[in-house]
């Protein structure tokens, strides 16, 4: 029961630490997972971030059920999963009762603007520390440049090729990403059998 409480209130911690959705919570789960519990290693956390990203749902909510069901098996991936969702629930339910009554204050409108500063700012974390972990070899090199070009200048491609515009999407960026992963491996064992 300790270890299920424990995996409650360290999903429930960052949870509650994270503002601005999934992506701001990706450097706390790589500091509380990671590197002061070792509950995974940095590789595997970052497979649970793009199985994540490919699988319906929000990306820390399926990290943190990735994270429990590895420790605690499908109960833990349970707890884990109510732990990061229940400070949100929580706050949410707050701020929609309130919200009203002070949303036409200046000084919380500078408030939400330095939230959403300090929410670039940890995406920005969080890409750094996932590329040193996963972009690691040439090919990785070329998918990641290529995926980044194509995210960067989407709208402009969709505006030049409209009968394509389904191509230029992340959930074709990450399909296509992981179709090139799996050729490349196949192509690397084929030249070694062969």
């Amino acid at each position: 029961m300790k270890d299920y409480l424990q995996l409650f209130l360290v999903f429930a911690q960052v949870g509650a630490c994270t503002f601005g959705g999934g992506y701001a919570m990706l450097p706390i789960l790589q500091r509380e997972v990671v590197e002061k519990r070792g509950w995974c290693t940095a590789e595997e956390l970052a497979d649970y971030f793009a199985i994540g990203q490919c699988t319906p749902g929000v990306i820390a909510v399926n990290t943190a059920t990735f994270v429990g069901a590895k420790r605690k098996g499908n109960l833990g991936g349970v707890v884990a999963t109510l732990g990061v969702v229940f400070p949100s629930v929580v706050i949410i339910t707050l701020i929609a009762a309130f919200l009203k009554s002070f949303a036409h204050i200046e000084a919380v409108g500078h408030a939400f603007a330095g939230v959403r500063a300090a929410v670039v700012a940890l995406i920005a974390s969080s890409v750094l520390k996932l590329g040193k972990t996963t972009v690691r070899s040439l090919p990785a090199a070329v998918i990641f440049a290529a995926v980044l070009l194509f995210s960067v200048f989407d709208s402009q491609l969709e505006a030049a090729f409209p009968a394509a515009a389904f191509l230029f999407s992340p959930v074709t960026y990450v399909v296509l990403a992981g179709a090139a992963g799996l050729a490349l491996s196949l192509r690397r064992k084929g030249g070694k059998n062969g």
